[in-house]
C-alpha cells in the first residue's frame, strides 16, 4: 500500500465520543480481572482471534504505552488503521484513533475501551466505536450504528469467549511478541 492510497484523518480526542455521528456501543462482563483484560489487549495475536476484521496488528511504538503510542492495524477489505492513543490507563481505559486509513475510509474513527473492577474476579469491559463516514457511505450514516451494533456486540461476546477460555493468557501475553505479521488482501 503506497502513501498515495491514504488519506489522513481528523485528529480526534476523547469528547469526539460524545460528537461523532455514527456510534456503535457495546458491553459485556468478563471473568477476568481488568490487568488480565489490558494484557489480552497487549498481546497483538490476540486481536485477530477476537476482532473477525483484523489481520494484524503491528506496535510501532515501544512499550509500556501511554498516549501518543501508535500502532498498525491491517484489516479484511483490504484495510489499514495507523493509530494513534488517546488515553491509555491500564487496567481502566484504552482509546484511540486512526491518524491516517485508506482512501474511501472514515473521515475520522476512534474507539474506547472502559473496564471496571466489578471486585469479584469480573470486569464490566464498554466498548464505544465512532466514526465520521465520507463518501457514499456517509448517505447511510443513520442506518450504520444499528447495523453494526449486533456485530460489535458479537465481537465483543467473542473477546470474552477468548480471554475466559485461555487461563495461561495474562503470563503468555507479557512474554509474547508486540507484533504479528500482517495479513493483507
Amino acid at each position: 500500500m503506497s502513501d498515495n492510497d491514504l488519506i489522513e484523518c481528523e485528529r480526534v480526542n476523547l469528547d469526539y465520543f460524545n460528537r461523532a455521528p455514527v456510534r456503535v456501543e457495546a458491553a459485556e462482563v468478563i471473568a477476568a480481572s481488568p490487568k488480565r483484560i489490558f494484557d489480552v489487549f497487549l498481546d497483538a495475536d490476540s486481536w485477530s482471534r477476537w476482532a473477525w476484521p483484523i489481520t494484524g496488528v503491528d506496535w510501532t511504538s515501544p512499550m509500556p504505552l501511554e498516549v501518543g503510542s501508535t500502532r498498525t492495524v491491517w484489516m479484511r477489505g483490504p484495510m489499514v488503521g495507523y493509530e494513534e492513543f488517546i488515553a491509555w490507563e491500564p487496567g481502566r481505559r484504552m482509546a484511540f484513533r486512526f491518524n491516517q486509513t485508506i482512501k474511501g475510509g472514515p473521515s475520522a474513527f476512534a474507539e474506547d475501551y472502559l473496564v471496571t473492577d466489578l471486585r469479584d474476579g469480573r470486569s464490566l469491559v464498554e466498548w464505544t466505536m465512532a466514526m465520521t463516514l465520507t463518501g457514499v457511505s456517509a448517505r447511510f450514516a443513520r442506518f450504520t450504528g444499528p447495523a453494526m451494533g449486533p456485530a460489535n456486540r458479537a465481537m465483543l461476546r467473542r473477546f470474552r469467549t477468548y480471554v475466559e477460555s485461555n487461563p495461561m493468557l495474562a503470563d503468555e501475553a507479557s512474554n509474547s511478541s508486540t507484533s504479528t505479521s500482517p495479513t493483507r488482501r
